[in-house]
């Protein structure tokens, strides 16, 4: 069997060069005369395309299907200042530009383009293919589809004080940018009672094991203030495409229940839940069995 190459691209998204993989299908098992299907792919909160996401887009090229993994603006491989700073906006206009320029790359079937998501991600991704003509397939894999029920939990677990925290770090952080300072920043992931932005038990250890090298834990405070306007669910009764949600009924770290909520407005929406916790779909087992699930689904929809 052949195995997965990686091409190093760079795409343009609001005058930022943001970097890229292009990892060509092994196989012609899913080509047409227009090409192959491809998927874009990028990470969750704070996240980069070195960290945990080559075990799936592999296993996508050697079923026939294209991979297109990119970092952010500000983060990775990808150019952008201030670095390290996650605006939902800006990550989801990320996305389209990456699907533009992944309908441009040679062998690729310019019709057939999923979007893969995880976490944070997978909720932009139903926002992107609800706003875009060119998504024939999405996977959103342990979604963080509403922010303010994300508040709620985080609420629930750690108390209003520690949300406040953040809220003062935050403001601190803008008024630092208003005088033209550099971000103030906050660990993404650390553990319990910490400033952190994710601070579930257990997953700092399972966010830093898959980390690559160019993933680095800590983002700009500012963040903390609107990650509550970021509502996906809201989007997902315009999605016209296949979807497949992959719910995790022990999630910590995302709304178990605000998933379920976001999957039953979609028209078209196949939805998989598993017994597992928000990291776990990175590794061992049930990752083997996501992966599984969704080489089923998008070998079905973009055939």
């Amino acid at each position: 069997m052949a195995t997965a190459s990686r091409h190093e691209l760079t795409f343009t998204s609001g005058g930022v060069a943001c970097a890229a993989w292009h990892i060509p299908a092994t196989g012609d098992a899913l080509a047409s005369e227009a090409g192959r299907p491809c998927v874009v792919m990028a990470h969750g909160f704070g996240g980069t395309r070195d960290t945990g996401l080559l075990p799936y887009a592999e296993a996508f090229a050697t079923a026939g299907i294209d991979a297109f993994v990119f970092d952010y603006r500000g983060f990775g491989a990808s150019e952008g200042r201030p670095r390290q700073v996650i605006s939902y906006r800006d990550q989801r206009r990320d996305y389209h530009a990456a699907v533009d320029a992944v309908r441009r790359l040679p062998g690729v079937d310019p019709d057939r383009i999923g979007l893969w998501g995880t976490s944070y991600s997978a909720g932009h991704a139903i926002v992107v293919a609800a706003h875009s003509p060119w998504v024939s397939a999405v996977v959103s894999m342990t979604p963080a589809s509403d922010g303010l029920a994300g508040l709620g939990l985080i609420a629930s677990a750690e108390g209003v004080g520690h949300l406040a925290r953040l809220a003062v770090l935050g403001i601190a952080d803008l008024v630092g940018g208003i005088r033209a300072k550099g971000p103030r920043m906050v660990p993404i992931v650390g553990r319990p009672g910490s400033d952190s932005m994710i601070t579930a038990p257990g997953g700092e250890e399972a966010y830093t094991s898959m980390a690559g090298p160019t993933w680095r834990n800590e983002t700009a405070a500012r963040h903390a203030l609107e990650v509550g306007r970021n509502r996906p669910t809201i989007h997902a009764r315009k999605v016209t495409c296949p979807v497949l949600v992959q719910v995790g009924k022990a999630d910590r770290v995302v709304p178990v229940k605000a998933a379920r909520t976001m999957a039953s407005k979609l028209d078209n929406g196949v939805v998989k839940e598993y017994p597992v916790d928000h990291f776990d779909v990175y590794d061992g087992v049930w990752q083997r069995r996501a992966l599984a699930d969704q080489l089923e689904f998008l070998s079905r929809v973009l055939r």
